[in-house]
């Protein structure tokens, strides 16, 4: 049994399909799939259920992903230990950040962290939630960057900002010159959405549930779109395809000037916004790498948000 067979079945259990998990785990799927045959042997149970286009896991095989999912952990933690000694400072941290706030907390995040802690250098990647909570679990990363809520436990959890929510609309669309609107007038709107996975999606769509059914107008053109980024939602508004909700930092840095193809109208109260955390495994050994970072982040300078800085806290 090896650490790589046991990321192997993780990454099917996920997938439940051969051929995404070995494009997953960088091999090819006749490697994975003799790997986990040869663990199944060597265990003498069966994991997965194999036949067709779904692969299923088997009643024992769910609690052997599970434990697979803890060695991993702990085995990073042994790694990490061993790597730092007595100074939890030096060395590369791994973070995980999600896509709607990388491209606006890090630009400014970076410089700032390695003037502070230049012995420490940020590791990234940049993705969903649900994939972020898997690497947390597995140690691939250390910690992460994410929006509650979260859909589990098991985490320590130090809240970082609180930012609200803004109307982005078309230069020419009759909102563009006021002060406020109501969360109510988006009803009758075609808003522009993340795809799924986005959990800024999801908060969105708490504003809007409206928009989750899809409605179709009565000339057929749905009323809501979907898009893989802010920024490709943000061009969307700017071609009059609709207006969207952006995160306040998000806005850009310059104030807008009147022939801008985007204005932003604020929202009235009560305005929806969006909690940011800071999240790690409780068994992570480097708390003061954790605090280094949080520091980092609390001294950045970030458009329309309220810094927490508030206590650690368990899920």
């Amino acid at each position: 049994m090896t650490l790589t067979e046991l990321k192997y079945i993780i990454a099917v259990a996920r997938e439940r399909h051969f051929g995404r998990a070995a494009e997953a785990c960088f091999v090819s799927q006749p490697t994975l799939s003799v790997a986990i045959k040869k663990l199944e042997d060597e265990l003498g149970v069966v994991i997965f259920e194999r036949g067709g286009n779904e692969v299923g896991v088997t009643p024992t095989g769910l609690r052997i992903v599970t434990q697979a999912q803890k060695i991993l952990e702990e085995s990073a933690n042994l790694k990490e230990i061993a790597r730092q000694g007595n100074d939890p400072l030096t060395g590369a941290l791994r973070v995980g950040v999600i896509h709607t706030i990388g491209p606006y907390l890090l630009p400014k995040l970076i410089p700032l962290q390695l003037r502070l802690t230049p012995q420490m250098p940020l590791i990234l990647q940049e993705s969903f939630t649900v994939r972020l909570l898997e690497l947390l679990r597995q140690g691939e990363i250390d910690c992460a960057i994410v929006a509650l809520p979260l859909p589990e436990a098991g985490l320590e959890v130090r809240p970082l900002y609180e930012e609200d929510f803004i109307a982005a609309v078309p230069r020419y669309h009759r909102w563009a010159g006021k002060a406020q609107i109501d969360t109510e007038m988006l009803k009758q709107e075609t808003m522009l959405l993340l795809g799924a996975g986005h959990c800024f999606r999801d908060q969105v769509l708490e504003v809007c549930p409206e928009m989750s059914r899809f409605s179709a107008a009565a000339d057929g053109i749905q009323r809501s779109f979907e898009g893989s980024s802010l920024e490709t939602i943000r061009h969307m508004v700017a071609a009059g395809l609709g207006i969207t909700l952006l995160p306040m930092t998000a806005l850009p840095e310059k104030p807008p000037a009147a022939d801008d193809l985007v204005h932003y109208v604020p929202l009235k109260e009560p305005v929806p916004n969006r909690e940011v955390v800071l999240i790690w495994r409780r068994s992570f050994p480097r708390l003061q790498a954790i605090d280094a970072l949080a520091d980092a982040i609390y001294r950045c300078e970030l458009t329309g948000v309220r810094m927490l800085n508030g206590k650690v806290r368990s899920m």
